[in-house]
C-alpha cells in the first residue's frame, strides 16, 4: 500500500521561493518502482504534468514552463520527495500533489493517468 502525503504548500509572493514536500510510505522509495511526480491542477482543469524523477538513475524531466526554476529532489533515507520552486510566478498558484508513476508506456510521466497513487495535495498560492 502506498500512501503520500504533501505538505509545503503556502502564501508566497511572486518571484519569492517555495519547498513542497512529500512523505512515502509504502513500497514507492523500492528502486524496482519506476519513479514519482509532481502535478498541478486547477480548479475545473484536469492535472498537469510539472516533474518527474525516475527511480533507476535519478533522471529529472520538467515541464518546458518550470526548466531552470524548479528542482525535484529525493531524500531516500526520509523517504521524502521534494519540489524546489524558485522565482514562482503567479500563474502557477495551483494545488500541487505527488504521485507514483505507474504506468510504464513512453511518456506516461508526462499525463496525469500514468499515475496511480496520489497524497491530497497542497494549495500554493502566489501573490503580486
Amino acid at each position: 500500500q502506498v500512501q503520500l502525503v504533501e505538505s509545503g504548500g503556502e502564501l508566497v509572493q511572486a518571484g519569492g521561493t517555495l519547498r513542497l514536500s512529500c512523505a512515502a510510505s509504502g513500497r514507492t522509495f523500492n528502486p524496482y518502482r519506476m519513479g514519482m511526480g509532481w502535478l498541478r491542477q486547477a480548479p475545473g482543469k484536469e492535472r498537469e504534468f510539472v516533474a518527474h524523477m525516475r527511480w533507476i538513475d535519478e533522471s529529472t524531466y520538467y515541464e518546458d514552463y518550470v526548466k531552470g526554476r524548479y528542482t525535484i529532489i529525493r531524500d531516500n533515507a526520509k523517504n521524502l520527495l521534494y519540489l524546489q520552486m524558485n522565482k514562482l510566478k503567479r500563474e502557477e498558484a495551483d494545488v500541487y500533489y505527488c504521485a507514483d508513476h505507474t504506468d510504464g508506456s513512453r511518456g506516461s510521466y508526462m499525463r496525469h493517468n500514468g499515475y496511480d497513487y496520489w497524497g491530497q495535495g497542497t494549495q500554493v498560492t502566489v501573490s503580486s
